[in-house]
This record gives structure tokens, C-alpha cells and sequence, in this order.
């Protein structure tokens, strides 16, 4: 009985939320240049910081885990396998500074 309540409610609440974005208002006045000028500029200065930040973190990490399996070539598998994560983790801020400056470009959420 519990269960049917729960996934009742999931569902009222879904419906609700679907629903909901067909009374907001619409858009009154112009877009204003500026504004829309200003998030292009924006993204674009995230986007080149994110990508300097991100190769040189990058390389940065890469020389010290080469400097570390010269060290110890017996923990060349461990240390393989984090500096991988770390070079995952890195890359995937850059991709949502991507993410957040193609929004800005196409969808402009300031007036556009």
C-alpha cells in the first residue's frame, strides 16, 4: 500500500511538472545587445581559461607520474591507473565550461 502511495505521488509530481512550463509568461521585451554580447564574451574568456587550465594540469600530472613510475617501475599499473582518473576528472571541468559557453553562445538564458 505504501509502495502505490509513494509511486503515486512520483507521478503527480512528474505530471505537475510537465505540465507546468505551459503557464509561464512569455518573453515582453527585446532582447537586450549588451547583455547578449557580454555572456558571448563571457563564455568565450571561460572557455580559453578552462582549456589553459585544464592542459596544464594535465601535463602537469603526466610528468609527475612518469617521474614516479621511473622511481618505482614496480607501481607503474597503480600508478597508471590513478593518473587515467585524474586525467579524466581534469578533462571533464573543461568539458562543462564547454557545455556552460555553448549555452551561452546559442540558447543566450540573458535576453536572447
Amino acid at each position: 500500500m505504501k509502495i502505490r502511495s509513494v509511486l503515486t505521488s512520483t507521478f503527480v509530481l512528474l505530471l505537475i511538472g510537465t505540465v507546468a512550463p505551459l503557464y509561464a509568461q512569455g518573453a515582453e521585451s527585446a532582447a537586450n545587445p549588451e547583455v547578449i554580447r557580454w555572456s558571448v564574451i563571457t563564455g568565450g574568456f571561460a572557455l580559453a581559461l578552462a582549456a589553459f587550465a585544464g592542459a596544464f594540469s594535465q601535463a602537469k600530472g603526466l610528468s609527475s607520474a612518469n617521474e614516479g613510475i621511473a622511481r618505482n617501475p614496480s607501481a607503474a599499473g597503480e600508478i597508471r591507473g590513478i593518473t587515467i582518473l585524474g586525467l579524466v576528472l581534469i578533462e571533464s571541468l573543461v568539458i562543462y565550461v564547454l557545455l556552460i559557453s555553448l549555452i551561452l553562445f546559442f540558447i543566450k538564458p540573458f535576453g536572447g
